[in-house]
């Protein structure tokens, strides 16, 4: 009889179960009412006086190896199912993942970003929180200098020498601080201006404006990096450049893109000229380059600036530049096949 308690014990120790229905026989096989354990103590009686102590510790061996047996395989099936439970099927295939998409505005910069940097412009940054000094006066815009009406300010009124910034030309001259030329920069960003919010224009936008200041740096320069941008971003390669004025650059230029004028949409954007405003531009004024620190005589250069907001209502056919800003899922969604 204890030997055959010791086959039993060793079947119990060599006993192993992935599956929950296994282990309850196992359990009602040995510990149950009806069990071999109940059996073996039943027959106590039965045995041999001399035997007596031996079989007892054989059936407390048994009885203590298989309730050791259920606890050990009962953890080891609960804490598998915890871990499906929390990671759910591995064997199963993925759920779909939503692709997100980039915001209009991120895609018209980054393609602006990427058309420059094949002719050598880095790309340069500043704070949007501007001093008096390198949003205005360092632009050659000193203290009441009538151009300053030109862009309606928002300035901080803790401080009136601290503002938003109007333009990302502020940029600009704290890269000429920090860097001697050759520079070939642009800045790309978000501006700001106290203006009415249309469907036309907002109080915030976003700019990219690029300088290049090196030796003999011409106007022709100038007209020639804009013509490869437009017919890269635009695919249009004809422009024209009209006189116009900016206190930091002489001469000061427009720039308009032949557009065309094949459809109904191109009449409305044109109003039946054909030719679209695109940007501003021109040479560095000199005043600008002594504030900076770079002598006149030995560099010139040229800068320009474009909205970026502009170019997406363009190029995605938005009528409503309020769009850009007010976060609604249903119009982001439409640029997810955009990279």
């Amino acid at each position: 009889m204890i030997e055959k308690i010791k086959e039993y014990i060793e079947e119990v120790d060599t006993f192993t179960t992935n599956n929950k229905e296994d282990l309850e026989a196992f359990r009602i096989k040995f510990s149950g009412k009806k069990g071999l354990i109940n059996d073996f103590f039943a027959e106590f009686r039965n045995v041999a006086n001399d035997q007596k102590k031996e079989y007892g510790q054989a059936i407390n061996a048994l009885k203590v190896a298989a309730e050791e047996k259920v606890k050990s395989l009962k953890e080891d099936l609960e804490s598998k199912e915890e871990e499906k439970g929390k990671y759910g099927d591995l064997t199963r295939p993925s759920e779909p993942i939503a692709l997100g998409s980039r915001h209009p505005i991120s895609l018209v910069k980054n393609q602006i970003i990427d058309i420059f940097s094949r002719i050598g412009f880095n790309v340069s940054e500043g704070p949007e929180i501007e001093d008096d000094w390198h949003n205005f006066t360092a632009l050659n815009l000193p203290e009441y200098h009538p151009a300053r009406d030109m862009q309606d300010t928002f300035f901080v009124q803790t401080n009136p020498d601290i503002l938003l910034r109007t333009h990302t030309s502020s940029v600009q001259v704290r890269y000429m601080e920090n860097n001697t030329p050759p520079i070939r920069t642009i800045s790309p960003g978000r501006v700001y201006r106290n203006e009415a919010i249309s469907a036309r224009s907002h109080c915030f936008f976003h700019q990219v404006e690029g300088l290049y200041i090196d030796k003999d740096v011409s106007f022709a320069d100038l007209k020639q990096t804009l013509q490869y941008f437009t017919t890269e971003m635009f695919g249009k390669s004809k422009i024209r450049l009209r006189p116009s004025y900016f206190p930091f650059t002489e001469p000061s230029a427009e720039v308009d893109v032949y557009w065309g004028l094949e459809t109904e949409t191109d009449y409305k954007m044109t109003k039946g000229t054909g030719w679209l405003e695109i940007m501003g531009c021109g040479m560095v004024d000199p005043n600008v380059l002594k504030n900076c620190n770079i002598d006149p005589q030995e560099y010139s250069g040229f800068a320009f600036g474009m909205g970026i907001d502009r170019i997406a209502l363009l190029l995605y056919g938005i009528s409503d530049i309020r769009m850009l800003s007010e976060n609604d899922m249903r119009f982001l969604e439409q640029f997810k096949s955009v990279l």
